[in-house]
């Protein structure tokens, strides 16, 4: 059974907003007597809860720790994991779609669907390119989808159909969120990340991810730009700690600018993946996913209020620099929303511990849960049930 009433919530609107209450009774009749003089203080106007801040006052600690994890889908025990740890979502990785049918993943993702009291993130990397967890299963689609750099070199249109027919197919299957577009610029062919971008400079990394970002949210699949605040050429963060020494003026000129462009085409349907590399010119020690200053120039200086989730924190950049401590909590502290890991039974319930010690606030739990709800309800996923 679901847990919460949208009858109700929508009543308690009603009321909060004057609607519904009791009808106002009518003044005194006119007279030519000047109007006494009114001392009485007014109390300031409360402005309506919204529906997402609603449903997150009726939610428990754990219920709104589960919703800030977006795993990879275990191998064992996925659908009881939905309900037991009130998880925001599941992404899809290769083991999990191949050799499946379309009907396979259909129902598989309906039954996870049913199990959650709040609506599940459904999400799966389909660059298309070199990263194609459904289109390399030819049950599902016949050949790949072309990458970045081969569509862009076709032309707007193309991109934009190509971005389109993906969209259908992911939301057919039942996703609502696509890990893409790749933000990143890099020109040279022997970076790491070369071959998941456009291959050219800012200004084609920026036009290509406007019209993708553009034509997702048109079709109401959730996109992640990523890797903020931009790769560069860096190494593989999955085999070890990757240093990035470019100056910040770079940042601004270039790598920023295809990360601002999705912000702004895709609006509340939009999300970023931060990456984690040590970027020294923000943050020495830090990997940018666990760097609280990372974060700040993303919410400050270039004004972003979405969704900010990881990069996955299993990865060896992240080991190397945690240590003994809890990966999950120093994400949360340094202002991530939404954490990538397979790791979730064991860091819920640090980042529990960490709530109950003082270590992490409870205010920065229900600022990311907030942002979480938000983007669920801009996706169209928490609407309302009878």
């Amino acid at each position: 059974m679901k847990r919460f009433s949208w009858v109700a919530l929508a009543l308690t609107l009603l009321v909060l907003s004057g609607c519904g209450g009791e009808t106002v009774p009518p003044g005194p009749e006119e007279s030519d007597a000047p109007p006494a003089e009114n001392t009485e203080v007014l109390p300031p106007e409360v402005s309506p809860l919204s529906a997402e801040e609603s449903l997150l006052q009726e939610m428990t600690l754990e219920e709104k720790v589960g919703q800030l994890f977006f795993p990879r889908v275990p191998e064992q025990n996925a659908l009881e994991d939905v309900s037991a740890f009130h998880l925001g979502g599941y992404i899809l990785f290769g083991r999990d779609t191949q050799e499946k049918t379309a009907n396979d993943l259909i129902q598989t993702i309906a039954a996870w669907q049913a199990a959650a009291e709040i609506p599940l993130l459904i999400g799966v990397d389909e660059e298309g390119g070199t990263v194609v967890r459904l289109s390399s299963n030819s049950r599902l689609r016949s050949k790949k989808f072309p990458g970045p750099k081969k569509l862009w070199e076709q032309g707007v249109d193309v991109t934009a159909a190509d971005t389109h027919e993906k969209d259908l197919l992911l939301r057919a299957l039942g996703f609502n969120v696509n890990l893409a577009p790749v933000a990143d610029v890099s020109m040279n062919p022997g970076d790491f990340i070369y071959e998941r971008t456009t291959g050219g400079d800012a200004e084609t990394a920026r036009a290509y991810v406007s019209t993708v970002v553009k034509m997702m949210a048109q079709d109401g699949i959730g996109s992640v730009l990523k890797h903020f605040p931009g790769y560069g050429g860096s190494r593989d963060t999955h085999t070890g700690t990757a240093v990035d020494s470019r100056d910040m003026d770079v940042f601004w000129s270039s790598d920023f600018l295809p990360f601002q462009a999705g912000m702004a085409a895709g609006g509340e349907k939009t999300a970023i993946l931060v990456s984690h590399n040590i970027v020294t010119s923000m943050d020495p020690n830090f990997p940018a996913s666990l760097s609280p200053a990372v974060h700040q120039i993303l919410r400050e200086d270039l004004g972003y209020d979405g969704v900010i989730m990881t990069d996955d924190l299993i990865m060896k950049a992240v080991q190397d620099c945690v240590g003994e401590g809890s990966a999950a909590v120093m994400a949360l502290q340094a202002g991530n929303d939404l954490l990538i890991t397979l790791d979730y039974r064991t860091e819920i319930s640090e980042v529990l511990a960490a709530v109950d010690s003082g270590e992490l606030s409870e205010e920065a739990v229900d600022s990311a849960c907030l942002r979480v709800l938000r983007w669920k309800a801009a996706l169209g996923l928490l609407c309302p049930v009878e």
